[in-house]
């Protein structure tokens, strides 16, 4: 199994970035696929959720309406369009699977910083 996430970087308050992460080794289409953030100190907490067929997604509030999470069953992948991005957003981002069991890709640095 891998999920290998991509597309972080250092990016102006304002600014956009769109992050994927490339799964592997395990049915993605059956699989809920979110993602998840951690700052040094925090515990990792989840940042958006969509489900198996795409149906449904879940935002945490501080990023409901500038982020949008999609997915493509076809290509095996997840991704985390970011708009309107503030310093707090600044974390390591993760990509998670989860049905019966998760699987975590090693994360991608965002930072956002003027």
């Amino acid at each position: 199994v891998q999920l290998v996430e991509s597309g972080g970087g250092l990016v102006q308050p304002g600014g956009s970035l769109r992050l994927s992460c490339a799964t592997s080794g395990f049915t993605f289409s059956s699989y809920h696929m979110s993602w998840y953030r951690q700052t040094p100190g925090k515990e990792r907490e989840l940042v958006a959720l969509i489900t198996s067929d795409a149906g449904n997604t879940v935002y945490a509030d501080p990023v409901k309406g500038r982020f949008t999470i999609s997915r493509d069953n076809a290509k095996n992948t997840v991704s985390l369009q970011m708009n309107s991005l503030k310093p707090e957003d600044t974390a390591v981002y993760y990509c998670k699977a989860m049905l019966s069991r998760s699987y975590w890709g090693q994360g991608t640095q965002v930072t956002v910083s003027s």
